[in-house]
């Protein structure tokens, strides 16, 4: 099954620090016109990409994570044509998923 393919604009860019005092070690975005749970456009870490500052990503979803304790979703955006683990995801992604009661299913 073909993988679906988005762009992702990237508002808060590797080393971004929110207001919560997270330091993103990945770029971290959304996409436009596909509204999330949260009634605001889908959000999405990019993964799997060199750690520097984008703007923009084009890449392949091939993992969502669900928040049991949270109506949001997001999406794992990975570079078309690599792969990632369920453990790495998780590696990635713990810096704000430490907050929450999240799982990871892989598409």
């Amino acid at each position: 099954m073909e993988k679906l393919k988005v762009i992702v604009t990237v508002d808060r860019p590797f080393g971004y620090v929110d207001s919560f005092g997270n330091t993103y070690p990945i770029n971290y975005g959304y996409i436009a016109g596909v509204i999330g749970g949260d009634e605001e456009e889908q959000d999405a870490y990019i993964l799997n990409t060199p750690p520097k500052k984008l703007t923009h990503f084009i890449g392949v979803v091939n993992a969502v994570i669900h928040r049991n304790d949270d109506n949001e979703t997001k999406w794992i955006v990975i570079p078309e044509g690599t792969t990632i683990t369920e453990k790495e995801i998780i590696e990635h992604t713990y810096f704000v998923e430490q907050h929450f009661d999240s799982y990871v299913t892989m598409l």
